[in-house]
This record gives structure tokens, sequence and C-alpha cells, in this order.
């Protein structure tokens, strides 16, 4: 198979994977859902913008934000030539650098001789350690990657929403923390580390077998799960359109060159109207952190432009 129809076999799984998401979407209410409710809709659609995700890191990077693809990268503890022979496999092609894949072990003190004929890429992703072996390495190597991501994610904004009580109650507030730092690298590590289990290596196996690694997500809270799902979906659909517009689905666009600073404005905009106007919809934490940013507003409900509208039509 060519590498031109392999990404013509990718790009409708994409929009097959598309359109499962906007469907549950679209059927969840989930700005009516209860808070529960609204947790397990997160828990199950954001495995499937995961897996969205992990698939494209593995068959189409390019398609992939340039910081998340280093992200990726860096967590995927995979170096580029051995994802390229995991590619080449998916996509029906022989792998055409067991060369430069053995070197790269072999630069590691590794050495390993690879089989041409090879139909599952264990030997090329396992090194030469069985599948659950590599499993405990690689989880471990990933575990110690996360912390540095995690520890400034927690430790920083803890800082800033809890700045009052820091000197009241430091212990509690360290230890807390410490405790989201240590869940929220077990839940990236354990995402990475079982990426790279397989059975067979093939176009639908990769975008359906990717899916199990999103169940890790049931090891953070909930309300961080809502957090990483929209951050997730938002490079699914990013990905989604570029492999479109690359097949020739969508046209492609030279005149928007930065869509992402409208998008970001366009948010902005809208956190902004609901801050003065709408700030029962912010979270605590998110509210407090605003405050701080942008000083509190006058009263919502009394002084804004929202109240004396409602009040006049009454």
């Amino acid at each position: 198979m060519s590498k031109s129809n392999c990404l013509g076999c990718r790009a409708p799984l994409a929009q097959v994977e598309f359109l499962y998401l906007t469907k549950l979407a679209l059927s969840s209410h989930i700005t009516l859902a209860p808070a529960d409710d609204v947790g397990d809709w997160v828990y199950f659609v954001s495995n499937g913008k995961k897996r969205s995700n992990l698939s494209a890191y593995i068959l189409k990077q390019d398609s992939l934000h340039p910081s998340y693809k280093s992200f990726l990268n860096k967590h995927g503890g995979k170096a580029l030539v051995i994802l390229q022979g995991v590619k080449d496999l998916a996509c029906g092609n022989s792998v055409m650098n067991l060369e430069a894949i053995e070197n790269h072990y072999k630069s590691n003190g590794i050495n390993i001789k690879l089989d041409p004929q090879m139909k599952v890429p264990c030997s090329i992703v396992h090194e030469n350690q069985g599948c659950g072996a590599h499993f405990i390495s690689f989880l471990i190597q990933a575990y110690k990657r996360a912390l540095p991501v995690y520890l400034p994610v927690y430790l920083v904004p803890a800082l800033i929403v809890h700045r009052q009580g820091i000197l009241k109650r430091p212990n509690t507030i360290l230890a807390k923390g410490l405790l989201g730092t240590a869940r929220s690298s077990l839940f990236l590590s354990m995402y990475c580390s079982s990426a790279w289990l397989f059975k067979r290596c093939n176009i639908p196996m990769v975008a359906l077998g990717t899916f199990p690694t999103g169940l890790a997500l049931a090891i953070e809270k909930k309300s961080r799960r809502i957090e990483i799902s929209l951050y997730c979906l938002a490079r699914a659909l990013e990905s989604f359109v570029t492999c479109m517009a690359d097949v020739g689905y969508l046209p492609q666009s030279e005149k928007l060159k930065r869509g992402d600073v409208v998008i970001f404005s366009m948010a902005t905009a809208i956190i902004m109207h609901c801050y003065a106007m709408e700030r029962d919809v912010f979270k605590s934490k998110y509210l407090n952190v605003l405050d701080w940013v942008f000083g509190v507003p006058l009263p919502p409900y009394d002084t804004t432009p929202r109240k004396k509208w409602r009040s006049s039509s009454i």
C-alpha cells in the first residue's frame, strides 16, 4: 500500500471519529447536565479525542500543532525513526529504515537485529524486552518525565488561589498540590505506556487500539477530566481539519494564517463578558484567579448592563 493510500485510509477514520464525537456532544446537552453526568460524559468522549490524537501522533504527526507534537514526542518516549517504522507497518509497507532503527538502539548500548518480514512492531518498540517488562520500565521512565510537567501546574496556581491561606495552613495546601502532581503524573505515564502495547499493526487497529489508553483518564479527578478533554478536543479538531485538507476533502486555506488568534480573541471576549455579567458560571477557583488578575468587578446582578436591561424590560 502506498503512503498516499495510507493517508487516504486515515482521513475517513478521522471523519468517522469526528462525526461520532459531534453526535455525542449534541445529544448530551452538557451545559444542562448534572455535575456527575458531565464528568461521565467527558470521561467517555475524551477517550475518543485522545484516541484521535494518539493515532495522529503515530500515523500523521504533521497534522498536529508543533508545540503539541513536541510534547507528545517527549512523553511518547520513542525516537522518530521508531515511529516511522511503526507507521510503515501500519500502512502495510515494509519497514524501510530497519538499519536506522538498529543504529539508534546500538547508540544506546542495545544490540538488536530486526526481522524485515515482521508484521507486529514489538521488536521495534520494545527493544529486547517482553511486552510486560517494557510496559513497567517505560511506565517508570514516563513517570519521571511527567513529574516536572505537573509540579508547576499544581503548585503555582495553589500559591495564587490560596495566597491568603498559604501562611495559615501551608502543610495542607502543599500536601494537596503534591498529591495532585503524583496523580496527574500517573495518568500521563499510564496513557503513554499503554500506547506501546501491540497485538496487530494496521491503520484500523492503531485508530481503535489506542482507545484503551484513554481509560487512563479515570485516574484524574472529574474536574480535571473536563479541562484535559477540552484541550484534547482542540488538538483533535485541528488534526482532523489538516487531514481532510491534505486529501482534498477541504480546501487549503492560505488567507487565514492565524486562525488561532481569531479563536483566542473570540474566546477571551466570551470569558470577559461572563466575568462581568455572568460570574456564577465560573468555578470558584477560576473566579478567584480572575479577580486577582483583573480586580473584582462591580456586583453583577445590581449594577451591570445586564441587570439594568432586565429591570427595564419588566
